[in-house]
Order: C-alpha cells, then sequence, then structure tokens
C-alpha cells in the first residue's frame, strides 16, 4: 500500500503516518513546516493553498491538513480547510481519498445526544472553523470516506490538554457546564486506527470516537492524577461562561490576542456532545479503545 498523508507535520497526521509505517505501508509525508520528525518517513514540505502539488502516483491519499482553531481571521481558515482539500484531491486523482473532518460539523447550538451521521452538516454554525470543515466535507462527499472525531487528545497534542492545563489556578481547574456533561472524545492512536482502516472502507462518512462517552468530571480528574497536579474542578455554568467568552472575544478583538475563553468552546463543554459510532464499528471493523489519559504525564 503507498499512501500520502497531508498535514503530517501535525498532531494527527504525524501520529497517522507512524501508524501506517509501523504496519509496512510506503508512506509519503507532506506538511506545511519545512521540516517534520517523522523518523525514516520521506517528508515534503508543500503548502496546499499555494504550493505547487506533488507529482506522485499513490493508493491512497489521508489528508489530515487544516486550520483547527476556533479563533482566527476567517479567510485564513475557510482557505485551510476548503481550498486545501479541494487541492488535495485533485492533487492525487483516481487515488482512494480519506478526509478527516471534525464532530464540529453537527448543530452547535444545540446538544449533541449519540448523533448518527446524517444529522450533520447542517445550515448554521457558531464560527468560521465549522462552516469551513462541513463546507469541505460538502466538496468531497460521495467521493472520498469522511471521519468525523470529537476533542481529539493524545501523545504530542498542541490543543486540548495544553488549554486544559492553562486553565488550572490556585488549585482550581476551571471548567463549564457540569461534571455531569457526557462527552465522547477521541485519542489520537483510535483515530489513527480508523485513518487505516478507511483506506479500504466503503465510501461514507462515519463517526470516530472512543469506545464509549465520559462525563467531562470523570476526564478532567484523570488528567489532573496523572499529570500530578493538586487541583480541584471548579464548574462555571453555561450562562456565566458564555458571557464571559463573549467579553473574552471583544478584548481579542482590541488587543489582537487570541480570547482565553471562546463561545465556540463553552458550547463543546457546557452541553453533551456524544457520537453513535455503531456504523464505523460495522463497516469499518473499528474497535476503538477506551478513553484514557494513562501516561499523559510525559506527554
Amino acid at each position: 500500500m503507498r499512501v500520502a498523508v497531508t498535514g503530517a507535520s501535525g498532531f494527527v497526521g504525524g501520529a497517522v503516518c507512524r501508524a501506517a509505517a509501523a504496519r509496512g505501508w510506503e508512506v509519503l509525508a507532506y506538511g506545511r513546516r519545512p521540516h517534520a520528525d517523522l523518523g525514516t518517513v520521506p517528508y515534503t514540505s508543500w503548502d496546499l493553498v499555494h504550493g505547487r502539488p506533488p507529482d506522485e502516483r499513490v493508493d491512497a491519499v489521508i489528508h489530515c491538513a487544516g486550520s483547527v482553531t476556533d479563533w482566527g481571521p476567517p479567510r485564513e481558515i475557510w482557505q485551510a480547510n476548503v481550498t486545501g482539500t479541494r487541492n488535495a484531491m485533485a492533487a492525487f486523482p483516481g487515488a482512494r481519498f480519506v478526509h478527516v473532518s471534525t464532530a464540529s460539523v453537527y448543530d452547535p447550538f444545540r446538544p449533541t445526544v449519540m448523533a448518527k451521521e446524517d444529522e450533520a452538516p447542517v445550515r448554521r454554525y457558531a464560527n468560521a472553523y465549522g462552516a469551513a470543515k462541513a463546507t469541505a466535507e460538502n466538496t468531497v462527499m460521495g467521493a472520498a470516506v469522511i471521519l468525523r472525531p470529537h476533542a481529539i487528545y493524545g501523545r504530542g497534542d498542541t490543543t486540548l490538554l495544553p488549554r486544559l492545563l492553562r486553565s488550572v489556578r490556585a488549585g482550581r481547574l476551571l471548567a463549564v457546564g457540569s461534571g455531569a456533561t457526557r462527552l465522547s472524545l477521541t485519542s489520537v492512536d483510535n483515530l489513527a486506527q480508523a485513518c487505516l482502516l478507511a483506506v479500504a472502507a466503503p465510501i461514507g462518512v462515519y463517526n470516530v470516537t472512543d469506545s464509549h462517552p465520559v462525563t467531562l468530571e470523570t476526564a478532567l480528574r484523570e488528567v489532573l492524577r496523572e499529570r500530578r497536579i493538586a487541583a480541584e474542578p471548579l464548574y462555571v455554568g453555561a450562562g456565566p461562561a458564555m458571557r464571559m467568552a463573549a467579553l473574552s472575544e471583544i478584548v481579542a478583538g482590541l488587543t489582537g490576542r487570541p480570547p482565553r475563553l471562546t463561545r465556540y468552546a463553552v458550547g463543546h463543554l457546557a452541553v453533551e456532545r456524544t457520537l453513535d459510532i455503531s456504523r464505523a464499528r460495522e463497516l469499518l471493523g473499528y474497535t476503538p479503545a477506551p478513553t484514557s489519559f494513562a501516561g499523559a504525564a510525559s506527554w
């Protein structure tokens, strides 16, 4: 199997490259950064939006590249996620295309309760990220395998765990909503497994998460325990948290610095966000491990 992986210099793409190489596949890695540490996997710097596409033939493309942010210039987010996806597909004609999307394509204005794949995309989104990822899905729908993870974590995480740790203040871990909120999380190892399975799977959309949802309280306490941080979760209700986020966004607009809290983030933590993964289990042969932060001290 000869496979190209985009976004290989990032968290998810790097994990997919290593998993594919461990399986004995020939991997061609592409990313926006000048260099990436992928062991023996050959890496090529390629700007998907402006760069010249590689002249290579592969059996499959696993498209992990994109802008993963809930705050930033909308034009750049759209280019990275929509134009980049179109260019990635065009660069490898005839190859099986696996598109790593996101659960942010589900309706952000109501709880997501064991959502099935046909419940998204929707007509309204809270920010450019959700709208751009939904448009990218529509671009490849019917011609690709689309994977929808939620809240990806694991070794090399540059988003979820760092943001959580920045919320620790004076022995308290500030969180929004309630500790009883149910969430589907996705370990990067489970996602990498799904990406490799998707190369030979039927065209379609698949939710991919850990084996079962967990409560926010369970996840937070395990992270604190593994990181040996002496702190207690302190929950802020959805209403006050949303007002704090709105104020944080106003300040960010004035200062140019990213907000510490966004309304998008509140919407993904204050209410249930769980996904039904039965389709991936049945059609991909997906067998995910349960949510675990074991070893997080070394991530």
